[in-house]
């Protein structure tokens, strides 16, 4: 090659550089210069929020088939009111959910999703907006279960991408795998299951409503659950309107008449 000729080929190839550094990111929101999570939900006018629907009392139609509504659903749609978009929702199981938000079918989960450190690694997560703890539940004439510590070698039934889940494996529990928590709850009432250990707020909200289950609250972990919305990795900007909005909702005293309304008391703080 001649001289002329590697003249021409360098500054072909600074070309294809600068392009490319103008380029910013690949279009998915994961790169700094290219996240449009924000933009892309203000153009559509609506943000949607995968959930459950079957999750009471955070997600659930009234009565098996009335309108979608629960905790989860009104604190999402006041964000998206202050956000000055309209929320949409997308009904899905709670084990496909994050597969879901990574395949772009939802701009973000609104289902009780705990913090971790596995999903602040995998994800971006809210400012949360419940603060609760976790409890494990039996059968009322069940003795044998009375602390996290007695779960090893008991079974329990669990949504496999749950935080409870692994709580219950990492204090030596077999899993039984369950899409939700209705599902759960008709195992360990057939003896097929030892145990649950799911969110005290969906517990004590069954117990409210189901008083003859013949199932109790065997203990209570001593961590906090907290849980938040999910986005994909990148969305900063969408995760930051939303900690936005959030913010003026637990300042204008929004977040707290929600939690009072399902479950009389504030559990959002």
């Amino acid at each position: 090659m001649n001289r002329r000729n590697f003249g021409v080929v360098g500054l072909l190839a600074a070309a294809a550089l600068v392009l490319a550094a103008c380029g910013g990111g690949t279009g998915d929101g994961s790169s700094s210069g290219g996240d449009t999570s924000l933009s892309s939900v203000q153009d559509a006018g609506e943000i949607v929020f995968a959930t459950e629907g079957t999750y009471k009392p955070f997600t659930f139609h009234e009565g098996g088939a009335g309108e979608l509504t629960g905790y989860d659903v009104d604190v999402a749609k006041a964000v998206a009111d202050k956000m000055g978009v309209k929320a949409k929702f997308e009904e899905t199981q709670f084990d496909s959910i994050f597969a879901g938000l990574e395949a772009k079918r939802f701009d973000a989960i609104a289902n009780q999703v705990t913090v971790n450190p596995t999903r602040q690694e995998k994800y971006e997560l809210s400012t949360p907006y419940t603060v609760s703890h976790g409890v494990i539940v039996t059968k009322d004439n069940n003795t044998g279960i009375s602390s996290v510590e007695d779960l090893k070698g008991k079974t329990t039934a669990q949504s496999l991408t749950s935080n409870w889940y692994t709580l219950a494996t990492e204090n030596g529990a077999k899993v039984e795998a369950v899409e939700g928590w209705a599902q759960s709850v008709s195992l360990l009432k057939d003896g097929r299951v030892d145990a649950i250990v799911n969110d005290k707020l969906t517990v004590l909200d069954y117990l409210k409503n189901t008083p003859d289950s013949g199932l109790k609250i065997a203990a209570t972990t001593k961590e906090s659950s907290d849980s938040s919305f999910a986005f994909r990795k990148g969305s900063k900007a969408l995760d930051e309107a939303v900690n936005t909005a959030l913010k003026d909702l637990s300042a204008d005293g929004t977040l707290t008449k929600l939690s009072e309304k399902y479950f009389g008391e504030d559990f959002s703080k």
